[in-house]
Formats: structure tokens, sequence, C-alpha cells
């Protein structure tokens, strides 16, 4: 099964955009109820063996059974026949509100902690409609169950063959957005290792620095306005809460954040396919990056997303462009020579790699990659000569595209976001 999801630009009237409002106000009521109904039962069954609680609890009988998905999401229908503001919305969107909390505490359960908290006012951003109709689109207009038509623009088209399954209405500082979720029932293979292979090491001196020599410098996208938001968030503070003053200038900031991370997107996304576009392999480092955003370098490592980039844009890009994505084992990538194997020991703070047993003397980041690239080859079980023997005298062979995905990603690749 193939799922692709496509965002549009919306652009509802007035009177729509109220019973939005409306609807993500009531959304948000119904999770925090939910998030309540789930806490009180779980208080309700433990204590601390040597302190009371501070405030009070509801004591809730012992065979009262755990409110789970399905015990809120039948209680909803008693609910309505109270509340017009939970009938007006429509039935499944709250529904998936109550799918989106248990989700939310099965996540937690498997991690450990984490419990979900209550959502504040303006803090709940989208609701869903589960079910779409094929025939939802008309020209530039998507009808929506219990809003009407939308005008939508559609700056690329939806491929051929594909099925509106599910759409996901978003409240960004920009206006609003429509995420489609489109499906074709079909199974495409993974992409095969094949061509020219290059190594990537990220970092913060340089964004990446790739096995083939090249650097990129790591751009600074909250610094190019960090002072703008300093200002407006300086004038926040005096502002009255509630005040139609202090919206207009959280709206403000709103715009700018989305400023920041639309730069960032973009960057990566060009990034991402110029590596594909001299590259028939990529491997990068198997690394946990929230890690890198806890220390003292955390605001510039957050700054360059580097977790967004190797984790998200890169994967799909390569799969868009059916290039070989792989991870390698991260341990020892610095403090080992990439010509001759050996253990060269070195602190953070030393930046070029000096190997005193060939005397190879290269960046540190490069050395790095070239590391990386190796492993790379080793655990597709191929070798750097292999690799140049099968190509055409520069190390790159064919690529072994599949035929269907063509087809399929051929719309994708025409429109005018592909190279962005």
């Amino acid at each position: 099964m193939l799922t692709l999801t496509y965002r549009y630009r919306i652009y509802p009237n007035a009177e729509q955009q109220v019973q939005m409002l409306e609807w993500l106000e009531t959304c948000r009521r119904v999770y925090n109820y939910a998030v309540r109904e789930r806490k009180d039962w779980i208080k309700s069954r433990k204590c601390d063996v040597n302190v009371c609680s501070v405030q009070s609890e509801y004591i809730i009988a012992a065979d009262a059974p755990y409110p789970d998905y399905y015990k809120q999401k039948k209680a909803l229908t008693e609910a309505k026949k109270s509340s017009p503001q939970m009938k007006a919305v429509y039935s499944q969107t709250l529904q998936d509100v109550i799918g989106t909390l248990d989700s939310a505490f099965a996540f937690m359960k498997h991690r450990g902690y984490g419990f979900p908290r209550f959502k504040k006012f303006g803090q709940f951003k989208s609701f869903l409609f589960p079910q779409m109709s094929n025939d939802a689109i008309q020209g530039n207009q998507i009808k929506l169950p219990k809003i009407g038509l939308v005008t939508i623009n559609l700056h690329r088209p939806i491929p051929d063959g594909f099925k509106l399954k599910t759409t996901r209405i978003v409240r960004k500082a920009s206006g609003w957005y429509a995420m489609l979720t489109l499906q074709l029932d079909v199974q495409i293979p993974d992409v095969v290792p094949h061509g020219q292979a290059i190594g990537i090491d990220v970092g913060l001196e340089y964004f990446l620095s790739t096995s083939d020599g090249e650097q990129v410098s790591r751009p600074r996208f909250f610094n190019r306005l960090h002072r703008k938001l300093e200002l407006l968030q300086r004038r926040l503070k005096n502002q009255k809460k509630g005040s139609k003053n202090r919206r207009k200038l959280n709206q403000k900031i709103g715009r700018v954040h989305e400023q920041i991370a639309n730069c960032r997107r973009d960057f990566h996304l060009k990034l991402a396919h110029k590596l594909c576009d001299r590259a028939g392999m990529i491997f990068v480092e198997d690394l946990d990056f929230r890690i890198m955003a806890k220390g003292m370098l955390g605001k510039h490592g957050l700054d360059a997303a580097l977790g967004q980039f190797v984790n998200q844009v890169l994967p799909w890009v390569c799969w868009k462009r059916d290039v070989y994505y792989g991870k390698v084992d991260a341990n020892g990538t610095s403090q080992e020579c990439p010509d001759c194997g050996a253990s060269v020991k070195k602190d953070l703070s030393v930046r070029i790699h000096h190997c005193p047993e060939c005397g190879s003397t290269k960046s540190r980041d490069i050395a790095s990659s070239q590391v990386i690239v190796k492993r790379g080859l080793t655990a597709v079980g191929q070798t750097v000569e292999e690799i140049a023997c099968g190509g055409d005298g520069t190390g790159a062979t064919m690529p072994i595209y599949h035929p269907l995905k063509q087809e399929l990603l051929g719309a994708i690749q025409g429109s005018p976001r592909w190279n962005a």
C-alpha cells in the first residue's frame, strides 16, 4: 500500500473559520475531559505510603472499569445529547480525538514516562476527517463534512489512481491548510544498493561532510530572525492576557517561527536532492540526536535540526529518487583511520585527523564520513572495488529504477515543488 500526504492551502470564508475555531475548542475540551477521567481513575488506584495528596482526589468504586478508548468513545454519544457544541462537531472527528489520547497513553506506557498533559486554550491546532469521499475535490474546492465547500489551492495535481482517504485540517499562523492522505493499492519493492556510495557525517562545525570531500556550512536560521523575535516577545510580556493586542502579537510571533521552519525545511530538501543527484547509496550514522539537544550547544543543534534532516527528509527524498539509504554504527567513526583502519584517539577539540601509522592527514569530519561509507558498503556486502568495477569509470552504475514506481512518482517529480 503506497500512502502519500499532500498539503494544500485552503481559504475558508469568515463563517467557516468561526465554525472551525469552535470545533478546535470543542476537541480541546473533549481531550482534556478524557485526560482528567483517566487521571482520576489512576489516582484513585494508588497513593504514596508516606504522604497524602495535596489536593482532593475523586474516590472511584473499586469495581469501576478503566475508561479506555472504547468506553470513552461510547460515552461521546450520551454527551452529545446534553451538549450542543459537541453535537455540532462531526462525530468521527471527536472519535479521533479519543484515539489520539489513547495513542499518547500507549506511548507513555511503552516509554515509561511522559504522562499526557492538558491542552491550554489555542493549543489544539488540527482536527481530522477519517473518511473522505473520492469526489470531495470539485474543481478548486474541497467538500468537508458539516463545513461545506472550501476553496483550495491545488498547486500540484493529485496523481492518477490514488484515492482520497483522510483529510486533516491544520491551523497555522499563516492560515489554514488541508493535509490530504492519498493511497494506492500497490506494492513497491525497496531500493537495492547500487551506484556510487557516499557517507555523511553531520555536526555543528559543518552541517555535513561527505566522503568525497565536500563540506556544507551550518546555516543559522534562528540567528537571522532572533532579534525580531526578541523584540516581539519583549512586547508580549506587557500585554494583558486575553486581550486583542496580545492575540495579534502572538500571531506575529507565530509567523516568524513558521518562517524559520519553512527556511530550514527548504534548505534540507534542496540539500537532500543535491546529494541524491550524485549518489546511488547514502550512508549516515545511527545517532540519537536528542542527546545533542541537551548539551550546552543544544540551541545550535535544534536550530540546524539534524534529526529532521537525517531521520525524515533525507530518507524520504532517497526513496523518491531511488537512492539506497542506510544507517551504520556510530561508535568510533571519528577514532578510526579511513585509510589503514588504525585506531587514532583524539578529543573533540582536535579537528584534524592525523594517522601516525600511514601518515594520512585530513579533516576530522571528512575522515569520519569515509569510515561511515566503508561500514555501509560492508553492511550491504560490497567493497569499493566492486562498486568501481561495475561502473562507467567514475564509480557509478546505472540505477535500477522500478518502472511502476517511476510511473507513480511521475506526477510528483513533475510538480513545481519537486526540486524544493
